[in-house]
């Protein structure tokens, strides 16, 4: 048998006929609807007919995918995993789109919310005819999300909410905001439809990363909300932070997808470009590079699996999402940045997909925890001892 370059250790074994399915359907998508756009994009900073978009990822089944009832697809963890993988190796905005989708503005409605929220957004949400925003870092509070200044008050049976969001994925396009704030009892969660008087989204211009995304800010000058806008079950940092660990979920995986794409290139490339009378993949110092990046790939890949496995099982700590994201994150960059010394000149091009996903993966370093923020959760875990203050 001959061995898979993309594939050395033979992992596509361990997965199972409709992980496999799921894969290729995303591939199928991918190939049709984004890959040969999404240069373009990223170059123009826009996503042109995000909507249509929203609706054909909703057709295929992966916006709350791992989400049961409501229109939502109930699959797997894993299959949810290997998704992100396949949308992130097109580009960390597709997966964005996605993740905060299905993991964040979904994920916190179907957990946390009644059940008329989730009858009257998940439904819509799904099929990609709603999009969703999740509202909780702001200009002042990233990764203290405690510290964060929006404001939710009582006004007779109302709500009234005062506050602004920062780099908020999918702002100005969503049709709904899942927003966080400090009330009398703690930190509340709402649902903000968007066009509520008082609330505004503006979208973040001037990004060199995550430009095929849309960024924005929310900004809520007394909001006024019914009662019924509140998620009845989420009281504290608990809410929000189970969210934020759905999501995280997804780019342990995602991160690997930006990385294959990298490695392939550079692998592609390596057996083209002759220099000195050879293709440079016959040099040691490349078969150095690219040995180091498959070994780094395949470790990713087998990790998030293993996680995959653990959190169908039930038994996935949060503390293990933040090792698999501190690893796989800082493993993708490395990967990307190997990559773009074997492509040389080239690997700054946009005709290559190196440069894109190296810049985009700077974003998804820091964004859903830095990765000082995940060091120290994995120390706490390690040690027992607290050291964020």
């Amino acid at each position: 048998m001959t061995l898979d370059p993309l594939d050395p250790a033979g992992v596509d074994d361990l997965l199972t006929a409709d992980e496999k399915a799921v894969r290729e359907s995303v591939r199928r998508l991918g190939a049709a609807r984004i890959a040969p756009y999404i240069a373009d994009w990223y170059e123009a900073g826009e996503v042109p007919d995000i909507r249509v978009l929203a609706k054909s990822l909703g057709e295929l089944g992966v916006l709350g995918m791992h989400l049961a009832g409501y229109g939502c697809a109930g699959m797997s963890a894993t299959e949810y995993g290997i998704a992100c993988l396949e949308l992130e190796a097109l580009d960390s905005g597709i997966r964005s789109l996605v993740s905060v989708q299905g993991s964040l503005a979904m994920y916190a409605i179907h957990r946390w919310g009644s059940e008329e929220q989730r009858r009257c957004w998940l439904p819509p949400m799904a099929a990609g005819d709603a999009i969703g925003c999740f509202g909780l870092t702001e200009p002042d509070a990233g990764s203290d999300p405690a510290s964060m200044r929006t404001r939710a008050r009582r006004d007779g049976g109302d709500w009234i909410l005062d506050g602004r969001k920062m780099w908020i994925t999918n702002a100005s396009v969503a049709d709904v905001a899942v927003v966080w704030a400090h009330a009398e009892d703690g930190i509340r969660g709402f649902v903000v439809p968007a066009g509520t008087p008082g609330f505004t989204a503006t979208e973040i211009k001037r990004k060199m990363s995550l430009r095929a995304s849309v960024t924005g800010e929310l900004i809520l000058d007394s909001v006024r909300l019914p009662a019924g806008a509140v998620l009845p079950g989420a009281h504290g940092l608990r809410g929000p932070l189970s969210c934020l660990n759905e999501a995280r979920y997804g780019i342990v995986w995602g991160a690997m997808g930006a990385a294959r794409s990298a490695y392939e290139a550079a692998l592609r490339y390596a057996g083209e470009r002759e220099q000195f009378g050879r293709p440079i993949g016959a040099f040691q110092l490349t078969q150095s590079k690219l040995s180091d990046m498959a070994l780094r790939y395949t470790t990713g890949v087998l990790l998030a699996l293993h996680l995959g496995r653990r959190k169908d099982a039930g038994v996935l700590r949060p503390e293990q999402v933040s090792l698999g994201k501190l690893n796989n994150v800082g493993a993708a960059l490395e990967i990307c940045r190997s990559a773009r010394t074997v492509l040389g000149a080239n690997g700054i091009s946009l005709e290559y997909p190196v440069i894109r996903h190296m810049n985009n993966l700077e974003s998804v370093l820091t964004y859903e925890g830095t990765a000082e923020m995940h060091t120290l959760v994995v120390g706490q875990a390690l040690t027992g001892h607290a050291a964020f203050r």
